[in-house]
């Protein structure tokens, strides 16, 4: 082993030296600080890598206003897209990294429910009526009759 690490030691060495020039008394410095470096990669550490922990429990990582990253810590409205720029992990990596269940939330609650469509009045928002579950558009004619002409809803303008 150590016949492997003196022999890489001058291959080394000799390439560094054909492209730099060094000082003859730089050298000894050189060949020693090489064969450190090797003789220390040759031993494998004692103890074996532990499995990162995650920044806050996953149970306390979901709350209504925010989603806090596992990976950083950090609070988010939208995780997804500070996994990809932050961490370089896309949400199924995320996923599987920390075994978290598939239908994990990326998105705050609060904040993903103030975006659904039936949340707005047709006349408000830029969804039409017809994307609007039949359902909720039953609520909104009796809420607001003003809109309705002969059972139907009209359309924003």
């Amino acid at each position: 082993m150590a016949d492997d690490i003196k022999a890489l030691t001058t291959k080394i060495v000799a390439a560094y030296l054909s492209s730099s020039t060094l000082a003859a008394t730089e050298i000894p410095t050189l060949i020693k600080s090489v064969y450190s470096t090797l003789a220390a990669t040759d031993n494998p550490a004692s103890a074996p890598a532990e499995r990162q922990q995650p920044a806050v429990s996953v149970k306390r990582s979901v709350t209504p206003d925010y989603i806090v990253c596992l990976e950083c810590g950090d609070r988010q409205k939208v995780l997804k897209r500070h996994l990809t720029t932050g961490h370089g992990l896309t949400a199924d990596e995320y996923r599987a990294k920390w075994a978290l269940p598939r239908d994990y939330p990326l998105v705050a609650p609060e904040y993903a429910a103030r975006d659904l469509p039936w949340n707005f009045h047709p006349a408000e928002s830029r969804v039409s009526a017809k994307m609007m579950c039949p359902r909720i558009l039953d609520r909104r004619r009796l809420e607001f009759p003003a809109f309705c002409h002969g059972g139907r809803l009209d359309e924003p303008s």
